[in-house]
């Protein structure tokens, strides 16, 4: 049985506000184009209507489909709904769909070859990041810092949530991923540099949500904390084996 193409993966909690209008966006434009394709949404144990909204959605569109977990964070629901696709790419799609959809494209062949893990930036020359209040910027480079510091350095941006893996690459080191929370991209990221795979940057249009689920001081302090777990981890071996 053939592989899709490209899996764009949606991890959700309590999305019921917008995960309709974020599949038909995604389903209208993935419709138009010559490669196949499926959509999974990782709902992660929503308390609302989302759960039902996407099973309903479904229904009449084949393509997609609904993993239902039980409630433990955003890292969580992605690693469930990468191990879940099977397609060649994968590409992680926060539900709030913040960046422009066709700008999927700039993340795969032939824009880009050679390349195991693309991630998506809003740091780069030809980065826009639109309604986003200073505040909020200047706490995200500071993070940034720290995990070029103790993680993953060299990357501009590692926390937006616009990432495209080879399937290859997601059975290898999702797997390993141990974090359930927001800082699970840099504990990715630095299983990906571990194993030597090639990380690529890519320049996106970012736009600001006010229903973003970061809680900025809460959520800072707890991924500050996890990039320490991370390092631990690593010293003492908790990577080398199948988590």
């Amino acid at each position: 049985m053939l592989h899709p193409f490209l899996a764009i993966v949606i991890p959700a909690y309590n999305e019921e506000a917008r995960i309709i209008s974020t599949l038909q966006e995604v389903v209208d434009y993935l419709q138009n184009m010559d490669y196949t394709w499926e959509v999974v949404v990782a709902n992660d144990g929503s308390t609302d209507a989302t759960g039902p909204l996407v099973r309903l959605f479904a229904a009449d569109h084949p393509g997609v489909r609904l993993v239902d977990l039980c409630h433990r964070g955003k890292g969580w629901a992605v690693k469930h709904g990468m191990l879940h696709a099977t397609s060649e790419y994968r590409f992680l799609c926060d539900a709030d769909l913040s960046m422009p959809i066709e700008q999927i494209e700039r993340f795969l062949p032939l824009m880009l070859e050679g390349v195991d893990v693309a991630v998506g930036s809003r740091e780069l020359p030809n980065s826009r990041r639109i309604g986003e209040p200073v505040r909020r910027h200047l706490m995200g480079r500071f993070y940034n810092i720290l995990v070029r510091l103790l993680a993953v350095p060299g990357l501009q941006d590692s926390q937006c949530g616009f990432k495209c893996f080879r399937g290859a690459v997601v059975s290898q080191i999702f797997p390993l991923q141990q974090l359930d929370g927001f800082a699970f991209d840099v504990e990715i990221l630095f299983l990906a540099k571990r194993h030597g795979f090639v990380i690529q940057e890519v320049g996106i249009d970012w736009h600001y949500r006010e229903q973003s689920k970061v809680r900025a001081v809460q959520d800072s302090l707890s991924m500050t904390w996890d990039l320490l777990k991370i390092r631990w981890r690593n010293i003492r071996g908790r990577y080398s084996q199948v988590g």
